[in-house]
């Protein structure tokens, strides 16, 4: 089956020699709903940008259904739907005039679609845009996202800034909406519940790499966090070198090791590498892993910033 979405060894950076993205790679097929975690600073706009087309790569390739976006920008956007945090709508139109203009621009408009949604966010059409809350403005984008019903739905940050039951709804609806109908999505959230509860696989990005990319039932049951004395190793890197061990960080007097695979499988390496008995080796939830993945120092820096 040939990928919606493909991105192989992609290279970008702003400033020279600090690369944001450093050689990512992942594919995604028809049908599939990923959720792209990283944290702040760690490429997941600029990747999705260069999904779009807005942004070139500087090294390695992306294509959308086998196109460069950037070379067939038209061909692309007629089959994705995209939302962003920081996308803007035209404040003086109303959202009639706004559906007027996207039904013009894409043939496949589908109006049940549209008279749903309406209804469904209870959405005046007479209503000027700059007068929507930043939720209903959300909601239009939306709207004006799925109506065409896109091959690839696009989606960053897109309910960031709105009240946990707001943020639910939209997103449910966009997963829903269109995943039934085979439509592949990609988004990118902060909230971990978010991505537990709708995506169906995670790919994490941490320095400028694919950190992970696993399918969300085998990162509940694939993984598992061992607590183990500060004085059992004298660094990071001789824990790392143990098998099935991803990350090793320190907090306070003890070494926190993600390792893939059981807590049986974690106990043993632990017993037979450093001869440690009864460590506690334990499965996490999905965002306690991402804190152990990418957290610790580099965590702090990129708050601080």
């Amino acid at each position: 089956m040939k990928p919606v979405l493909e991105f192989h060894n992609v290279i970008r950076a702003f400033k020279q020699g600090e690369p944001v993205l450093n050689g990512v790679s992942f594919a995604i097929q028809p049908g599939e709903v990923v959720g792209l975690l990283g944290r702040n600073g760690a490429g997941k706009t600029t990747l999705i940008n260069i999904a779009m087309g807005m942004l070139f790569p500087q090294g390695g390739s992306v294509r959308v259904f086998g196109l460069s976006p950037s070379e067939y920008p038209v061909e692309v956007k007629k089959r994705v739907g995209y939302v962003s945090e920081e996308q803007v709508l035209p404040a003086g139109s109303s959202i009639d005039e706004l559906i007027a203009l996207h039904r013009y621009l894409f043939p496949a408009w589908d109006a049940q679609i549209e008279s749903e949604l309406l209804e469904r966010f209870a959405l005046s059409r007479r209503s000027r845009i700059g007068k929507l809350s930043k939720g209903q403005a959300r909601q239009v984008a939306l709207l004006c996202a799925v109506c065409h019903r896109p091959e690839l739905l696009i989606l960053d940050e897109p309910a960031g800034g709105l009240d946990p039951a707001a943020r639910r709804e939209f997103l449910e609806t966009s997963i829903q909406l269109l995943n039934r109908q085979g439509t592949a999505i990609l988004f990118s959230s902060h909230h971990m519940n978010d991505v537990e509860r709708l995506g169906g696989r995670v790919v994490l990005l941490d320095g400028g790499k694919v950190l992970f990319d696993r399918d969300l039932d085998e990162v509940h049951d694939g993984y598992c966090v061992a607590f183990v004395p500060r004085g059992a190793a004298r660094d990071a890197a001789v824990l790392e070198r143990l098998p099935g061990c991803l990350r090793a960080r320190a907090v306070h007097d003890a070494w926190h090791l993600v390792f893939a695979g059981s807590p049986d499988a974690a106990q043993a390496a632990l017993r037979d590498a450093l001869a440690l008995d009864d460590v506690q080796c334990v499965r996490v939830p999905l965002e306690e892993l991402f804190v152990e993945l990418v957290g610790g120092e580099r965590l702090a820096l990129a708050e601080a910033l």
